[in-house]
C-alpha cells in the first residue's frame, strides 16, 4: 500500500511502539475505544484485544483490504473524514461506561481534529494521540518557554496533558520529515467555573503578537483593570503572556471578563 501524501498517510511499523500505544490505553470492559485513522490496521489488532467495543475512522477507502478482515460484531470501521463524521450518532446504541480516544492524527491537521472531538461535548476520559514532537511539545509547554502560548491553556482547561514518550521517523514507512511523540489527555474532573468563550478569547488575545507585552495585546480591556491586576501580583506591565500560569490567566480573567455579560 503506498502512503497518500494528501492525505498526510505515513503508515506505523515499529511493532514495539505500537504496544507500547497500545499497553498506555487501560480500558475497563465496559468502555469504548475509537480509533481514528488506523491506517492498515498495526494497531487495531490491539485494540481488539481488549475486548471492548472498537469504533475506528479511516479516510481512505483503499484501505478496505486490510482493515475489513478485522471487522467483527465488536469492531466497526467507518470509511469517512473524522472530521465530518457524526460521532454522537455512530456510538449512540453502543453502551460503555468510559470512551477512549486513540490514533495515529494527520500532521497538518492535528489540532483542528482536537478541538472538533472537544466541540462535540461527549464525555472522554482519555485520549492518546501520535503528533509531530514539536506540537506535542507546545501542548504540553510550561510558562516561560517559547512554546508555550494559547493552545496549551486551551488544552489544559479539558485536559491534564502529559508527553509520554518521542518516536524516531524510522519508525514510519515512508518514513516522515519530522519526528513524532505519543500525548495523553486525561479529562480533568475539575475544570474552572468560568465562561469559557470568554476566557478562550481573553488567552487568544494575550498571546495575538506573542512579542508583544500583555498590555499592548490587552489593549482593547479595561486598562484600568488591567493596571491592577498587575500591581495586586508585583508585576511590571513590561511582562508579556507566556509569563502568566493558568491560576494566573483565571485571574486575569476574573479581573477583566467576570462582570461582562
Amino acid at each position: 500500500m503506498k502512503a497518500k501524501k494528501n492525505l498526510g498517510q505515513n503508515f506505523l511499523i515499529d511493532e514495539k511502539v505500537i504496544m507500547d500505544i497500545s499497553n498506555a490505553i487501560n480500558v475497563g470492559e465496559d468502555d469504548l475505544i475509537i480509533e481514528i485513522g488506523p491506517g492498515m490496521g498495526a494497531l487495531t489488532k490491539y485494540l481488539k484485544m481488549k475486548n471492548v467495543p472498537l469504533v475506528c475512522y479511516e479516510i481512505d477507502p483503499d484501505l478496505r483490504p486490510y482493515l475489513n478482515k478485522l471487522e467483527d460484531t465488536n469492531t466497526k470501521i467507518i470509511y469517512q473524514d473524522i472530521l465530518l463524521s457524526n460521532i454522537v450518532d455512530d456510538i449512540k446504541d453502543i453502551h460503555y461506561n468510559n470512551l477512549y480516544i486513540v490514533g495515529n492524527l494527520p500532521y497538518y491537521i492535528t489540532t483542528p481534529i482536537i478541538k472538533h472531538l472537544i466541540a462535540l461535548n461527549i464525555k472522554i476520559k482519555e485520549m492518546i494521540f501520535m503528533v509531530q514532537d514539536e506540537v506535542a511539545d507546545r501542548f504540553t509547554a510550561l510558562p516561560k518557554s517559547s512554546e508555550y502560548g494559547s493552545i496549551t491553556l486551551y488544552l489544559k482547561y479539558y485536559f491534564q496533558v502529559t508527553k509520554l514518550f518521542k518516536v524516531s521517523k524510522k519508525s514510519f514507512e515512508p518514513v516522515p520529515k519530522v519526528e513524532s511523540a505519543i500525548i495523553k489527555f486525561v479529562a480533568r474532573d475539575n475544570k474552572p467555573n468560568i465562561n469559557k468563550e470568554l476566557y478562550f478569547k481573553l488567552i487568544n488575545d494575550a498571546f495575538r503578537m506573542k512579542r508583544k507585552t500583555l498590555k499592548n495585546n490587552l489593549k482593547d480591556y479595561d486598562l484600568t483593570l488591567l493596571e491592577d491586576f498587575f500591581h495586586r501580583n508585583n508585576l511590571n506591565d513590561t511582562i508579556r503572556a507566556e509569563a502568566l500560569d493558568e491560576n494566573m490567566f483565571l485571574e486575569l480573567y476574573n479581573s477583566l471578563c467576570k462582570r461582562v455579560p
